[in-house]
């Protein structure tokens, strides 16, 4: 009888002790990944304020699409009427005007590009004009592969790959500078991120014309978790 009750009065109590580790596993994990983040950026020139507000800012702005124009397209579709009593049909074709809205997000677009420019400003002067030449020749490469490599779902929007772009950028960053440090790393951010969205999102906007998709959005769903690794790879050659 006395084993039995130990055996129930420890119950509530192993519940407890799950509840407080999940409950610490839910705090310490965002705040790791946070924290690793953070460094990434630091690593990158940033103080660990102006990191912290960055992230904060692309996340928090990855939710707001900014409207910049519409792609008109005309969709036709057929419809069929009885014409007969041997169940014949006759289409008719009858079209319609269908736009396509476009923005650019705030999180996945705005500010990338903005980190990048800020970071081609601070850095050129150190390092020469030889890093606008590295970036641009990334720029090209990092687009190239990542429009090849982006699908088009229909229904859904541009899919860009999660890892691709980020680690052709960061291979590019190490090949044109001739090794790791701060011109490798910045040339891998800003290819990485510039030529994302430049070949997964603004080079396949013709391409969307012929799916039927809601809107499309440059940096935003699809495309916003490649463009973030695109920020975060660099630290590890800086």
């Amino acid at each position: 009888m006395g084993d039995e009750i130990r055996i129930l009065s420890a119950i509530p109590v192993s519940v407890i002790a799950v509840i407080i580790l999940f409950g610490l596993l839910v705090l310490i994990i965002p705040l790791f990944i946070l924290g690793m983040i953070g460094a990434a950026f630091v690593r990158l020139g940033f103080s660990w304020i102006s990191a912290l507000v960055v992230i904060l800012l692309m996340v928090f702005g990855s939710f707001v699409n900014i409207p910049v124009y519409h792609i008109r397209r005309t969709v036709i579709r057929l419809s069929s009427c009885d014409v007969s009593d041997h169940d014949l049909y006759l289409s008719h074709p009858s079209s319609s005007i269908w736009d396509i809205p476009v923005s650019c997000n705030l999180g996945g677009a705005v500010i990338p590009a903005g980190i990048s420019a800020f970071l081609l400003y601070k850095a050129i002067p150190i390092t020469g004009p030889s890093l606008a030449f590295s970036a641009s020749a990334g720029i090209i490469i990092v687009a190239v592969i990542t429009f090849f490599s982006t699908r088009i779902v229909r229904g859904v929007g541009i899919q860009v790959p999660l890892l691709i772009p980020g680690l052709t950028a960061l291979l590019a960053g190490l090949i044109l500078t001739g090794g790791t440090g701060l011109t490798a790393a910045v040339t891998a951010f800003v290819c990485g991120t510039i030529g994302t969205l430049s070949g997964g999102n603004i080079a396949n906007l013709f391409r969307v014309r012929d799916v039927e998709i809601p809107q499309v959005s440059v940096g935003g769903s699809g495309t916003f978790g490649a463009v973030f690794i695109c920020c975060i790879l660099p630290a590890l050659i800086a």
